[in-house]
């Protein structure tokens, strides 16, 4: 029987904190004591329409959080939970669930939605609670609207919780039936109506069948151009997601609707309300999204028979979207510049003309242009702004050729406007503009220069004044020279910003300490276009950039010195401490690449790994990550001289490698134990131990994002390279956990494009750390412990080879471990490599290929075979 559960639950949610604390913790001991009556208690209490709505809908909470959790592993633990019930509690719950459903209590409907479409989630995929469909359709002819409501509620929760291959074709027909018919104008309660809209929206991945029938079809895209014409609010808004949906999910159905699509879109984004007009707005720029997918897919050339044709809805399109676009541009709020999280139809107008740039490229230009020169000198703010952001909007996609003339000859009225114009507004878009300008028409690759000697020193001059400006402006100013900066990239010996160089770099490190730094995201904007201005400065800039070292050190020092701070200026402090440490990173990485200045720079290399360990003492995540990147790049200039720091450092490196919580520490940590083993070669044996012991921990954690696996491969090989034969004791654990991963890796084929990326970075891993393994015990008496591995090895080759999804970077590792396998084994490894299935054409079609470092790859392999298999 269930137990009385009412007054605790309230008391969970008082005010009094004792009373509060004592109710939460008896909560968790009948959870932890009698799960089974615990679940029970609560689902009586959510079904129980005499029970108060507060206690009602905590219950709901719990019961969903007793479901499901954000982490993968907690998230597992309480599937199995949930299965292991007994059959019997199970029904029960279930039953009161179902109840609950019809109740009179808003809330109390919606949470339950939420926690049957959570038991759906893990007993359908079990083939358990078969008639849970069925009972659910058979509540839709029920009179009550909401009862329609929450199973319509219900069932949209549930094609979120569950894949398509769950659900069998006819109850994924009965669903859709229902949905749509809930949403047909005919029906008289708004809310069955908003609750249909929304489950189809969530429905719309079960119905590729019913997409591929052209009557289903156009039954269901009547429905939804219909709901979005609702005089209710929130219908047209789900009704337009659903378009958006739809836009991308099948785009390859739209050609039938798109002109009526059309219609409702520029109406909605001309009379509707704002949030409405977003969403028609953004069907537009998901229909670019998908265009410009399948034009990089395919290269632009359709010829052949693509499975993916392009419509090119965007260029038949264009006479009337770009129009409709440009108005939005003139609808802008008034400091929507100074609001970090601020997007409103100016700024979805702009971001879908940008798509539509990208999309059709030139063909918009002339479409644009006249708007921009009839507004750019207008008196009101608005309409200069709107021609800034229209101008700035279509620099990437056209061709250099159509844009440089106008960029010429807007160059000079921008560096003005960026200056002299009065409104705020006008010079954040200008400053962005420039940065569009500098990013997309600038550099290398660029035959016309736009910058030249007659106007760069003032393109300096203008953007130095503009990081005075307000802190949104000046920002905009930082990210331009970000971009100035990175155009002279491959300048060779001399750039022409090395004659700016002191006074650039002068400024941003005042601007790093204005008073409003903080604002605008202004001092990171500074340190980022500091980096890039290092980055790409040249030798004869060296000595300056070597005199950085000191001022960067001591801000970063002075960071450390102060104590006491409340929490959120202890997080500032952490940022300023990470946007130093990525400062010193850079610095390190340019005067580490070139011996003249490694060497002066080398006497700071105590002081700076000093700091850094300070750093890591006052222990924050993100500096954590910045300062141990810092520290990989220190690795890498100094050498076998690193090892120096082990004995402070090592307790840091273990610290993030047991970081399983924040898994992007743990993998950058993970990089520069692979950075250190390069650097120090077999001086790295005195930790090995502790590290692989982790590492080995690491890849047999659950609780590790997958993420973080392809790398601690990889850094095996670092370590196996590093430390040669000694790398011998870990083979027994090392190996066995190479090959299930190289199983797994051969089993995934078929799979959608994310998890083909993460397989092929898996296999590149493994690869790598069997490519370190051999080359490491390449020339020791100890090779022979390899042979037994090799067929194994080869098998793996075999199989990433007829899978036929790997990428260029597998290929060229692959074709190297190939060769490291006939390198190191020699005649042993000769006999395998003849009997291997597909060696040969592997080699081969490598021997073929395009890509220079596959083919030299491959050349390498081709010789260490042929020595292999003549012996």
């Amino acid at each position: 029987m269930a137990l009385e559960v009412t007054q605790v639950l309230l008391n969970a949610q008082a005010i009094e904190g004792t009373v509060r604390k004592q109710a939460e913790e008896s909560l968790k001991q009948f959870q932890e004591q009698d799960l089974p009556l615990f679940l029970l208690s609560l689902s009586r209490e959510l079904a129980n329409e005499e029970k108060p709505v507060e206690s009602r809908k905590l219950a709901g909470l719990i019961l969903k959080n007793a479901l499901d959790a954000k982490e993968q592993h907690r998230k597992s633990d309480l599937v199995q939970r949930w299965l292991a019930l007994d059959p019997s509690a199970k029904t029960q719950i279930k039953m009161c669930l179902l109840q609950a459903l019809s109740s009179l209590v808003a809330d109390a409907r919606s949470t339950t939605s939420q926690v049957i479409a959570k038991v759906a989630g893990i007993e359908l995929p079990q083939k358990q609670w078969p008639e849970l469909i069925g009972s659910l359709l058979s509540n839709i002819h029920q009179l009550p609207p909401h009862v329609k409501q929450a199973t319509l509620e219900t069932l949209g929760y549930l094609c979120e919780e569950v894949s398509p291959e769950v659900v069998d074709q006819d109850h994924v027909n009965k669903i859709l039936t229902a949905v749509v018919q809930g949403m047909n104008a005919s029906e008289g309660s708004n809310e069955v109506r908003l609750a249909a809209t929304r489950a189809l929206y969530n429905a719309l991945g079960f119905a590729q069948a019913n997409f591929s029938n052209d009557m289903e079809r156009d039954y269901i895209m009547r429905v939804v151009c219909e709901a979005t014409l609702s005089p209710e609010l929130k219908i047209r808004l789900a009704a337009f997601e659903c378009l958006v949906a739809i836009s991308s999910t099948y785009y390859d159905k739209l050609a039938p609707y798109i002109q009526d699509i059309f219609n409702i879109t520029a109406k909605a984004v001309r009379e509707d309300q704002e949030p409405v007009a977003l969403q028609a707005i953004e069907f537009w720029s998901s229909v670019c999204d998908e265009e410009i997918d399948i034009m990089e897919d395919y290269g632009g050339d359709f010829t052949g028979d693509s499975d993916i044709p392009c419509f090119y809805f965007i260029k038949q399109a264009l006479p009337a979207l770009v129009p409709m676009l440009l108005e939005t541009l003139l609808k802008q709020e008034e400091d929507q510049d100074q609001d970090e999280g601020a997007w409103n139809i100016a700024m979805a107008g702009g971001t879908c003309l940008c798509l539509v740039a990208r999309t059709v490229g030139d063909d918009i230009v002339p479409l644009v242009m006249p708007f921009i020169e009839e507004n750019i000198t207008k008196p009101e703010w608005r309409q200069r702004e709107a021609a800034t952001y229209a101008f700035g909007s279509i620099l990437e996609g056209p061709s250099a050729d159509k844009l440089t003339p106008i960029v010429n000859v807007a160059l000079t009225f921008m560096l003005s406007a960026l200056t002299k114009d009065p409104n705020n507004q006008v010079k954040d878009t200008t400053a962005w503009t420039l940065g569009r300008i500098f990013e997309f028409l600038h550099g290398s690759t660029v035959d016309a220069p736009i910058i030249t000697p007659a106007n760069c020193q003032q393109i300096i001059t203008v953007l130095l004044q503009s990081m005075k400006d307000v802190p949104n402006v000046a920002e905009k100013a930082c990210g331009a020279l970000y971009f100035l900066a990175q155009g002279y990239e491959d300048v060779g010996s001399s750039s022409p910003l090395a004659p700016f160089f002191q006074e650039i770099v002068q400024s941003l490190i005042t601007v790093t300490h204005r008073e409003d730094a903080g604002e605008s995201r202004l001092r990171t904007a500074a340190y980022e276009a500091l980096n890039e201005v290092v980055r790409c400065s040249t030798e004869e800039t060296a000595s300056m950039v070597l005199q950085l070292v000191p001022v960067i050190m001591i801000e970063l020092h002075k960071t450390l010195e102060i104590q006491g701070l409340a929490s959120d200026e202890r997080e500032r402090q952490s940022e300023l401490q990470g946007l130093l440490c990525g400062c010193l990173q850079v610095i390190i990485q340019k005067l580490g690449s070139s011996e003249p200045t490694k060497y002066v720079f080398l006497q700071y290399a105590d002081q700076i790994m000093g700091l850094f360990l300070r750093v890591f003492a006052c222990r924050s995540a993100t500096v954590h990550e910045e300062a141990m990147l810092a520290i990989g790049a220190l690795a890498y200039a100094t050498g076998p001289e690193f090892a120096k720091y082990m004995p402070e450092f090592y307790k840091y490196l273990e610290m993030g490698l047991q970081n399983f919580e924040e898994y992007q520490i743990c993998a950058v940590t993970v990089g520069v134990v692979g950075d250190i083993a390069r650097a120090l070669e077999d001086k790295i044996l005195p930790y090995c131990d502790g590290i692989m012991t982790q590492l080995l921990r690491d890849l047999s954690s659950n609780q590790l994002h997958r993420s973080v696996k392809p790398p601690i491969f990889s850094c095996f090989g670092d370590i196996a390279l590093a430390i040669g034969e000694n790398f011998e004791k870990y083979l027994i654990y090392a190996m066995p956990m190479l090959q299930s991963a190289a199983e797994m890796s051969a089993r995934t084929a078929g799979a959608d494009d994310e998890l083909t990326e993460y397989t092929n970075s898996l296999r590149n891993g493994i690869l790598e750390a069997y490519s370190g393994i051999f080359q490491g015990f390449k020339n020791s008496p100890k090779t022979q412990l390899l042979i037994a591995y090799a067929p194994h090895i080869l098998q793996f080759l075999d199989s990433i080879y007829m899978g036929k999804d790997m990428d260029d970077v597998v290929m060229k590792t692959a074709i190297g471990v190939l060769g490291d396998l006939a390198d190191t084994l020699g005649s042993h490894a000769g006999s395998l490599i003849q009997q291997s299935m597909s060696s040969r054409e592997f080699l081969n079609e490598c021997l073929s290929s395009e890509d220079l470092l596959i083919k030299e790859s491959a050349e390498w392999a081709k010789l260490a075979i042929s020595r292999a298999i003549s012996v």
